[in-house]
């Protein structure tokens, strides 16, 4: 395991959020609503890497932010 490309997945995850400017528990009740049992906490958790996340939170996230999996993934420039 490998805990930078978590921080940097997490970072990731934030700037998107950022520019979707959607708070942490807008993004989690969003989550809820998809079938995600997470929290505003766990989300912040998984921005700073600190909490693994799973391929559905991914699939998840990835339809609420409307985005590629590279941005997901990937370092961004924003």
């Amino acid at each position: 395991m490998n805990t930078e490309y978590e921080k940097e997945f997490g970072n990731n995850l934030r700037k998107i959020r950022e520019s979707k400017k959607m708070t942490q528990e807008v993004v989690a009740a969003k989550m809820q609503l998809g079938g995600c049992d997470i929290t505003r906490s766990a989300v912040a958790k998984i921005e700073v890497g600190q909490r693994h996340i799973y391929v559905d939170e991914i699939l998840l996230l990835k339809e609420i932010f409307d985005v590629n999996f590279d941005e997901m993934f990937y370092k961004t420039e924003q």
